[in-house]
C-alpha cells in the first residue's frame, strides 16, 4: 500500500512532478459511532454479506502483515497477494519511484503501519466490503475497499484519505447491521457516481468550477490550482502544459448508501499531463525537455514532449439535493513517455 509522506497530500507538483495525496497508514479495532447497529430479531433468515466482521478484521490484519513485509523489501509480487485494483497500480509505481525519494521519505514509506478505530461496512449480496479507519500517526480518516479477486481472495483495491475538515459521512447500516450498496449509474443530486470522474478531471483541463456540477472542496480547489500552473511553471516561456482525462486501469466503482439518503462512492480516476515545446523551439531542432528524476525512471531520453500518466482513486459524497463533494483523491505517476 502507498505510504507516502503527508507533505505530498493532494499536491500536484509542477514541471517534473508527481501529483500525490497522502496515502498514510491505518491500527487495531476501537470504538466508533458509525459502527453498525446490532441486528434486529426477525422470523426470516438475516441477510448476509461477503464476510462477517470477524472475517473482515482478519483480512485486514493479514493485509497489514503482508504489506509491511512487501514495502520493506520492495516486492510487488508479494504485495500483489493482498492488493489489487487502482491501489496496486499506484503501489507498483511507488516501488519503481522509491530510489528517487529522499532518505526521510524512504524511511517513512518503509515504516510498518496499522489501522485503528475501524468501522466495517459490509453490503448485502456484494463481493466487497469497506472499512473506515484512521492511519496510525495520523488524524485523517480513510475509506478502504476490499474486493474478491478472480482467485477468490480478498484484496485491498482502494484506499482514499480525506481532509480532516471533510469527515466521512455516516453509512446506512440499518439492514440487520449490514451496509447497502447503491447503483453507480443512478443520479443522486446533480450527477451519478459514474459521472463524477469526468466532471472532476475536467477541472484539470479547464479550471472551470462553474460548469463542473461539483461542490467546492479542498480537493477541487487543488485541481483548479493545478490547471493554473500552466502559465506559471518554470518552463512556461518555452513549453505548453495541459492535462487531459484518460481511462483508469481498473474501472469498478464502489457505492454505499448513507444514513441521510445520499451515497458515498469510491471511484477510479486518471489523467495525462502533457508538456510540449512551443513550435518555435521544436523547429529549432536543438532544444529538448530534460525529464526529471521521477520521469527518468520510465524514460530518461530528452524529448520535445513529455506525457506523464497518473492513475488515481477518489472518494465523493452525493446528496439528493446538492452537488457531489469530492472528499479525497490519491494520484500516482505510473508512466512517463
Amino acid at each position: 500500500m502507498r505510504h507516502t509522506p503527508g507533505s505530498w497530500r493532494l499536491r500536484h507538483l509542477t514541471l517534473l512532478a508527481v501529483s500525490a495525496a497522502m496515502a498514510a497508514t491505518l491500527t487495531a479495532c476501537g470504538s466508533d459511532p458509525d459502527k453498525a447497529v446490532a441486528p434486529t430479531t426477525s422470523a426470516s433468515p438475516a441477510p448476509t454479506g461477503a464476510v462477517t466482521r470477524a472475517e473482515a478484521a482478519r483480512i485486514l490484519d493479514r493485509y497489514e502483515e503482508i504489506n509491511a513485509k512487501a514495502n520493506k523489501i520492495q516486492n510487488p509480487a508479494l504485495l500483489g497477494t493482498v492488493e489489487g485494483g487502482q491501489l496496486y497500480e499506484q503501489s507498483k509505481a511507488d516501488y519503481r519511484l522509491f530510489p528517487t525519494w529522499s532518505k526521510k521519505d524512504q524511511a517513512y514509506y518503509e515504516k510498518p503501519f496499522t489501522y485503528r478505530d475501524r468501522s466495517y461496512f459490509i453490503p448485502q449480496g456484494q463481493t466487497w466490503f469497506a472499512v473506515k479507519a484512521i492511519a496510525s500517526g495520523s488524524k485523517s480518516p480513510a475509506l478502504l475497499v476490499f474486493d474478491k479477486t478472480s482467485g477468490r481472495r480478498f484484496k485491498m483495491v482502494a484506499v482514499v484519505y480525506t481532509d480532516p475538515k471533510s469527515p466521512i459521512p455516516a453509512v446506512d447500516t440499518s439492514n440487520h447491521g449490514l451496509a447497502t450498496a447503491a447503483d453507480p449509474t443512478k443520479r443522486v443530486g446533480t450527477l451519478a457516481p459514474e459521472q463524477v470522474s469526468a466532471a472532476f478531471e475536467d477541472l484539470y483541463e479547464t479550471g472551470d468550477m462553474s460548469i463542473s456540477r461539483l461542490a467546492s472542496t479542498t480537493v477541487t480547489s487543488t485541481a483548479v490550482n493545478t490547471y493554473r500552473e500552466r502559465t506559471t511553471y518554470k518552463n512556461a516561456k518555452y513549453a505548453t502544459l495541459h492535462w487531459e482525462a484518460t481511462q483508469p486501469t481498473h474501472p469498478k466503482i464502489y457505492v454505499l448508501r448513507l444514513r441521510d439518503g445520499g451515497v458515498l462512492a469510491v471511484f477510479p480516476t486518471a489523467h495525462n499531463r502533457m508538456e510540449q515545446l512551443k513550435d518555435g523551439y521544436i523547429y529549432s531542432g536543438n532544444v529538448k525537455i530534460d525529464p526529471g528524476s521521477q520521469q527518468s525512471v520510465f524514460n530518461k531520453t530528452p524529448r520535445v514532449a513529455i506525457l506523464d500518466e497518473f492513475q488515481g482513486q477518489a472518494l465523493a459524497q452525493f446528496t439528493p439535493s446538492g452537488e457531489p463533494k469530492v472528499l479525497g483523491v490519491e494520484y500516482q505517476m505510473v508512466d512517463s513517455r
